[in-house]
């Protein structure tokens, strides 16, 4: 394992629209902007602020024009959302967004799952996504679930995704996200996929995307990011999930993995401090209990008072001592 020495890392914030769309309680729009200028100030590169899908089919994120449009908006922070199609595209674009962040599977079953079409369906509508967002001069992220595996079909063979990587770099766009959408990565296995995909369009900004379903997702962060990985999605306070992976968790949590990645050398820009008082705040605001770990314990060389009889144990056995070496 290497130390960080320096390395510049750069931090995706997903809370806003990964959690908010797996809560059972509606989070009010106000609150949502209130976190979203809250995490503007903490050293982000990019906020996934919400969701251009329609409200039938996500009504936590029913209000996401209004989100974009009222947030504050600081220099050097994109501000992206997912957008599934092109009325998805026309409202985002219309609300001032970033970038769009556009989504598909590269296991079969699980596009059908989630999306309701087959790969070629979707691939065939991003397409018209991709063109509309070059025509308004809109960078395009394409993060692609299930790269580590799928809970219906089990392993996915890398050359799939290989091929969607392919046919999505021929369309120009930005960057590519490899998604962990299940939790099903290991460490061994991340290093070699982002050894395999990377090399082959260097000009593609990469980022990774893990959760921690079944607690791997801090050593699958650091195999990526010893792999080349420069750009990291995490969720604050670890929430959100998978409708279609039974037992799967939230992503990373993004203060457990800044405090991690800080701890290791690398320089992510963030703001610990900020992090944890933002994760209490989530909290009170979900109105339930965040798996992160950091916010309870604090950061590894946070310093607790000793005991209130400290100075009368230390005394006895210092004494204890003194009649061991003078009998």
């Amino acid at each position: 394992m290497k130390e960080g020495k320096g390395k510049r890392l750069f931090i995706n914030e997903v809370a806003t629209r990964d959690g908010f769309q797996m809560e059972s309680r509606f989070i009010p729009t106000d609150d949502k902007i209130a976190l979203v200028d809250r995490l503007n100030t903490l050293g982000y590169a990019k906020i996934e602020v919400t969701s251009f899908t329609s409200a039938k089919a996500i009504p936590a994120l029913r209000d996401g024009e209004e989100v974009m449009q009222r947030i504050v908006r600081r220099p050097g922070v994109v501000y992206t959302a997912l957008v599934p199609n092109l009325r998805g595209a026309e409202r985002a674009l219309e609300s001032r967004i970033g970038e769009f962040n556009i989504v598909m599977s590269v296991s079969e079953t699980h596009n059908l799952s989630n999306l309701r079409m087959t790969r070629e369906q979707s691939f065939a509508q991003l397409a018209e996504v991709i063109a509309l967002a070059r025509q308004a001069g809109v960078p395009v992220n394409v993060s692609l679930s299930c790269v580590f595996g799928c809970p219906m079909e089990g392993e996915v063979p890398l050359a799939a995704a290989l091929e969607w990587i392919d046919r999505f770099a021929a369309l120009q766009v930005q960057g590519v996200t490899l998604c962990d959408t299940t939790g099903m990565a290991f460490p061994t296995q991340v290093q070699a996929v982002c050894e395999a995909v990377m090399p082959r369009h260097p000009g593609l900004q990469w980022t990774a995307h893990f959760h921690n379903t079944r607690g791997m997702g801090l050593a699958n962060t650091v195999a990526a990011v010893e792999a080349g990985i420069e750009r990291l999605d995490m969720s604050l306070g670890g929430i959100g999930g998978c409708p279609y992976a039974p037992g799967a968790t939230g992503n990373v949590a993004t203060e457990d993995v800044v405090h991690m990645l800080q701890c290791m050398g690398y320089d992510t820009g963030m703001d610990l401090g900020g992090l944890i008082d933002a994760a209490s705040e989530l909290e009170a605001l979900v109105q339930h209990d965040l798996p992160s770990q950091v916010p309870r314990a604090g950061h590894r060389l946070t310093r607790h008072a000793p005991p209130a009889d400290f100075n009368d144990i230390a005394a006895r056995a210092h004494a204890r001592r003194a009649k061991e070496l003078n009998p």
